[in-house]
């Protein structure tokens, strides 16, 4: 689709660099022109041919080698806790300022969730204790439209402020969602304010209203009026399920190829799961480089980061209050439990070998081909095998 479409849509409309980057990485993907290699058999006279990765994170097809190393990381600070799942969403209001400010946008979006689940949470009256918070950035909703929101994975419990304690909290219930809403209502808006004083927004393009004083203060005084999206989701069966659902959620992108189902005569047809009647599943059309255009607004910005890990889990917390944290979770939780719930994630993983012949077992041998080498092996290859489509793929 893009290397069909992706060309036309450049030149009708402007993208940005990082967007362009995006497009030549995914027209490239797996193709000749990245080069790759032969696995060869010298049992039965197999041969593979795989082409190279672009390795981009907004490409659909390379997010499952990076997965499987984030996860692994993520398991050696995983906790015997129970954990919940709280979503932050941005009304709409907010997406025509956050499209021309995402750096900005998004990091006032992380800060102001993780600083109001960790506010409440220290709270005496509340729980009392610091927790443990893995926040995960999502810019799309089912049909591609801008929706910015946060996933947050925390600690149904927390460390002490003593550091001296686990502190529990209710097995059915987290924090109050209407005072988490409010609290990251007005740590939002008071932080996107503040961006505005000093300058450091964009507001051009379809914002430039809000250039004006009594414009930018009649969107706040609105947004302050409004009920804002704050949900906390049952809690997870297990650790073992916090980090295969997280293992979906860190490295997704904004549409699989397993939810496209057609492009004929420039329309391509989709899955959508429609919420408002009962999450089924429906099919969506669109013209092809409408469906890039929204697939290209949740190109991230260069080097951003959208995991990002608070509390016990911060980086400068690991070896301290995660480490005692641990300690003290240990003199309940059985360690042969972990260990099972460890290994549980790991032998999800695929266990296909793939430096082994499929037809005898024998080990195959690899040989690079570099991108020019490739187009010739290609061809020969076509010849010589019929299949060597499937093969490849």
């Amino acid at each position: 689709m893009v290397r069909l479409h992706g060309e036309c849509l450049s030149r009708s409309y402007p993208l940005s660099a990082p967007q362009r980057t995006v497009m030549r990485h995914i027209a490239t993907c797996r193709t000749a022109a990245l080069g790759g290699h032969v696995d060869h058999c010298d049992g039965c006279g197999h041969q593979r041919l795989s082409y190279n990765s672009c390795r981009d994170r907004h490409c659909p097809k390379c997010q499952g080698t990076q997965r499987a190393a984030w996860l692994e990381k993520r398991l050696q600070r995983l906790l015997p806790a129970p954990y919940f799942h709280v979503v932050f969403t941005l009304p709409e209001e907010l997406n025509q300022i956050l499209l021309r400010n995402k750096r900005r946008g998004y990091a006032i979006l992380f800060a102001a969730a993780a600083q109001t689940l960790q506010q409440i949470a220290a709270d005496p009256r509340r729980l009392g204790a610091e927790i443990a918070i893995t926040a995960v950035l999502h810019t799309w909703g089912q049909s591609l439209r801008f929706h910015p929101h946060l996933h947050c994975v925390v600690t149904g419990g927390g460390l002490s402020s003593d550091g001296q304690r686990w502190i529990e909290g209710r097995e059915d219930y987290f924090l109050p969602v209407r005072v988490l809403a409010k609290l990251f209502r007005g740590k939002f808006l008071a932080a996107l304010d503040e961006a505005r004083q000093q300058d450091q927004l964009d507001l051009g393009g379809r914002c430039a209203d809000l250039a004006n004083a009594t414009a930018w203060a009649a969107l706040r005084h609105q947004l302050y009026q409004k009920d804002w999206v704050v949900y906390a989701k049952p809690p997870f069966g297990g650790p073992e399920v916090v980090f295969r659902y997280l293992g979906r959620y860190t490295h997704r992108v904004a549409i699989s190829n397993h939810r496209l189902v057609s492009l004929v005569d420039g329309q391509v047809t989709f899955t959508v799961k429609d919420y408002a009647d009962g999450n089924r599943k429906k099919t969506m059309t669109l013209g092809a480089e409408q469906f890039l255009r929204r697939f290209l607004l949740h190109v991230l910005p260069l080097r951003f980061v959208r995991i990002r890990h608070y509390g016990l889990v911060a980086g400068r917390n690991v070896g301290t209050k995660l480490a005692a944290a641990r300690q003290l979770l240990e003199a309940t939780a059985s360690r042969c439990q972990r260990t099972s719930d460890a290994q549980l994630l790991r032998d999800q993983e695929p266990k296909v070998d793939p430096n082994v012949c499929p037809g005898c077992g024998q080990p195959l041998r690899r040989r690079a081909i570099l991108p020019d080498v490739a187009h010739r092996y290609t061809a020969n290859l076509a010849r010589a095998s019929p299949t060597w489509q499937e093969e490849a793929a």
